[in-house]
């Protein structure tokens, strides 16, 4: 058995859990916090078969595409602020999914 842990934008969580849902794959929904712009994620945990890893990262990489997105960028900090500070607007790339697969020793559902 694996457990694959994927961390997914909010904005693809909804139709990757539905897509895993309609392929038979059940997760357990985590929320988060991270990357570049700090903005919410969701981490998902889907326990499966050894076999059947490849199907579900394809399922992730279909539903998690990189997109560009248009912010400010971050203001300096306040001990190396010198005059006024005008936010810049910069494009950065989001979503796509970070994904690890890992063995599990031993599973039960109680």
């Amino acid at each position: 058995m694996k457990l694959i842990i994927a961390i997914v934008q909010n904005d693809d969580v909804s139709d990757l859990v539905d897509t895993l849902r309609d392929n038979n794959y059940m997760s357990t929904k985590l929320a988060s916090t991270g990357g570049f712009l700090s903005a919410g994620n969701t981490t998902l945990l889907i326990g499966i078969e050894k076999e059947k890893v490849d199907d579900v990262l394809k399922i992730i990489g279909e539903i998690c595409k990189t997109r560009k997105k248009i912010t400010t960028s971050m203001p300096p900090t306040a001990c190396c602020t010198v005059g006024a500070y005008v936010p810049q607007t910069i494009e950065v790339k989001v979503g796509g999914a970070v994904v690890f697969v890992t063995d599990v020793d031993r599973f039960e559902k109680l």
